[in-house]
């Protein structure tokens, strides 16, 4: 079983390189930045000139890519050498309506077809410790778990195509109130004479507690910004939640807060800092 890897960004590298590191056959992989492809070459990768080539080698094409517009083009372009031989999972977080669009499209050729997002950070990827969101039917998602099980430990099939993707974006838009409501009181906290740290310790005492504090008091406490999951990336699924909540007809007033803060973090220039970041637009920086 020959597996190919399009997309060797932050979550992309350490994602590939586990399955490499784990699969008894070849894998392939291809990013447009040769020196992605180098260093997993050097892991024991074989490269290929682009997304055509290397579906055309691969049973199983995976792909993580930043936006709709990248999955959909991406798609598009390996179309012609899909047939009933081959699967895809798109890993990328985009829009679920255009995910729905290219399962179609893809599973026209004869093509397996499943959507399968991933939550943590950059850590969690380098681990295969990432959780995994599926959407396809389910005699897909069970010939293909086992190669979601190289990068993840937990992985759960949330129904057809899209549902892994809806799940996602769920989730992510819960972190990103979570993690405003954890901002606004540091920040009341400290103007009050409280510390991050102090702070911390007291809020773990209580119903408060949660995992973005625990993971990320020690670096909100240094002001380091080093980026394991990147504000613009973190602000597009923010807004694709908004787009989400419309379509679905559905108010969510505390989502439109998380997204007036990134954008503020965009105009900023914090795009490519931790998401961590968006705590200097609640501190006034």
């Amino acid at each position: 079983m020959k597996i190919g890897f399009i997309g060797l960004g932050i979550m992309g590298e350490s994602m590939s390189e586990n399955i490499v590191k784990k699969h008894d056959d070849t894998v392939y992989v291809f990013d447009f930045v040769k020196e992605k492809m180098d260093l997993l070459v050097s892991k024991g990768a074989a490269a290929c000139t682009s997304s055509a080539e290397l579906a055309e080698a691969s049973d199983v094409i995976i792909s993580m890519v930043p936006k709709s517009e990248h999955s959909k083009a991406v798609y598009t372009e390996i179309l012609k050498v899909l047939d009933s031989s081959k699967t895809c999972i798109d890993m990328s977080t985009i829009d679920p309506s255009t995910s729905v669009d290219i399962a179609e499209m893809v599973k026209k050729t004869g093509a397996g077809f499943i959507d399968a997002p991933v939550v943590k950070s950059k850590p969690a990827a380098v681990a295969g410790k990432l959780g995994i969101y599926v959407g396809g039917d389910k005699e897909t998602y069970e010939k293909m778990r086992y190669i979601l099980l190289y990068m993840g430990e937990n992985v759960k099939h949330m129904g057809e195509n899209g549902k892994g993707l809806v799940m996602k974006i769920c989730h992510n838009a819960l972190v990103s109130q979570i993690q405003n409501g954890v901002n606004e009181t540091i920040a009341l906290a400290a103007k009050n004479g409280i510390s991050l740290m102090n702070y911390a310790e007291a809020i773990s005492y209580g119903g408060g507690q949660n995992f973005y504090l625990d993971s990320k008091k020690g670096v909100l406490d240094a002001e380091d910004y080093t980026t394991a999951f990147s504000v613009e990336n973190m602000a597009k699924d923010v807004k694709i939640c908004m787009n989400l909540a419309e379509e679905s007809g559905l108010s969510m007033p505390g989502e439109q807060a998380a997204w007036g803060v990134y954008e503020r973090a965009l105009e900023s220039g914090y795009g490519k800092e931790d998401f961590c970041a968006t705590i200097k637009i609640v501190k006034g920086q």
